[in-house]
């Protein structure tokens, strides 16, 4: 259940906890949490389907930072949503041997689904990612059980979508029609040069219904209950992707609010402070901590969240029990492969003629 006091102030705690870990790192990025923490909040406490507890859940919702250079953004919600990245992890922002690169790495910090380095990367694995749900979905669901069925969430920026990979992969998706792809584009205008006018002038929203996407506007990026409309839109899409375009300011709140200094370097000590007293947050909290009333409230929440999982399980145990060679299957093409059981003699045998190895 919304309570919206709480859910202002977890944003807040969101944006304050990314700009001390950009600060004690003297490195990275502050001005997309500043600007994108509403919607990321609003995406994984009420409508993404996941469960902290268990986040390997096969039917959970994927959440993809294609901007990756946003990272204390990520690895924010990771904390307060209990995944097991804890405020020493916070702290240890991009250093050496961390869980908290500088840059988002799968494998290494629970809860992130894919590497996400060059711009354009997340979105287009995100891209496929949606293949394999639709893929899965036509092979295991029957009429009566739906055991496959999530959605692949991105968050990207004005990079991600100036790259050839993004556009190959976002025509892709248009033409395979893949409903359970949702793009949160942080529309803020603003690249490392400076204005995009600069550099990216192009209508976006016009490109992607091109590919044969659905589009969606948000005027104000601060706006949570148009971002959740928008949101519920493009969940009852599913006969094409969409991209919701959110207008917001990089680096919302601080003194360098709207600008490229945002982008690629810490604020500085007296400017988070400055920061920090614009959006309201406690004076007399020490750097990385939060007030237990939001902390037990993300707990109340996953709590929530634990329930869809549940009900997935539940499902799950009546369709293996009603087809029980398909889910043999699956089981099998899901288990790890002992590599040392090949055989790759014959495979990689010479031949005592030339051959030509392409026709």
């Amino acid at each position: 259940m919304k309570n919206r006091r709480l859910d202002d102030r977890t944003v807040q705690a969101i944006r304050v906890l990314s700009i001390e870990g950009v600060e004690k790192a003297r490195s990275g990025h502050p001005g997309l949490p500043l600007g994108a923490a509403p919607m990321a909040y609003e995406l994984w406490a009420h409508h993404m389907k996941h469960n902290p507890k268990k986040p390997d859940w096969l039917n959970r919702d994927r959440f993809v930072l294609s901007a990756g250079h946003g990272s204390m953004l990520l690895y924010s919600l990771l904390y307060l949503f209990g995944y097991g990245t804890t405020k020493e992890d916070l702290m240890a922002f991009r250093q050496w041997d961390s869980k908290t690169p500088g840059h988002p790495e799968y494998g290494l910090t629970v809860g992130v689904e894919t590497t996400t380095g060059p711009l354009g990367q997340g979105f287009a694995t995100a891209c496929g990612m949606a293949m394999a749900e639709a893929h899965l979905a036509a092979i295991l669901n029957t009429p009566e059980r739906k055991i496959i069925d999530h959605r692949t969430y991105v968050l990207c920026g004005d990079g991600d979508l100036m790259e050839g990979i993004s556009s190959e992969a976002a025509s892709l998706a248009g033409t395979l029609k893949l409903g359970k792809l949702i793009v949160l584009y942080d529309d803020n205008a603003i690249s490392i040069e400076g204005s995009t006018d600069l550099a990216f002038t192009e209508d976006v929203g016009h490109r992607f219904e091109a590919y044969g996407w659905h589009v969606l506007q948000v005027s104000d990026g601060n706006d949570r209950d148009a971002i959740s409309r928008a949101l519920d839109e493009a969940k009852t899409r599913d006969d094409r992707p969409s991209l919701i375009r959110i207008k917001t300011k990089i680096g919302y709140a601080s003194p360098v609010e709207g600008s490229a200094a945002a982008h690629g370097a810490p604020l500085g000590g007296d400017n988070v402070t400055t920061t920090k007293k614009a959006l309201g947050w406690p004076e007399d909290l020490d750097a990385f901590e939060v007030p237990e009333d939001i902390l037990a409230y993300t707990e109340s929440l996953v709590t929530e969240l634990e329930k869809d999982e549940t009900l997935w399980r539940e499902a799950f145990s009546l369709w293996e029990n009603e087809n029980p060679k398909l889910a043999g299957a699956f089981k099998k093409a899901r288990s790890k492969t002992d590599l040392d059981d090949l055989t790759l003699d014959e495979l990689l045998a010479l031949s005592s003629k030339d051959e030509a190895t392409r026709v």
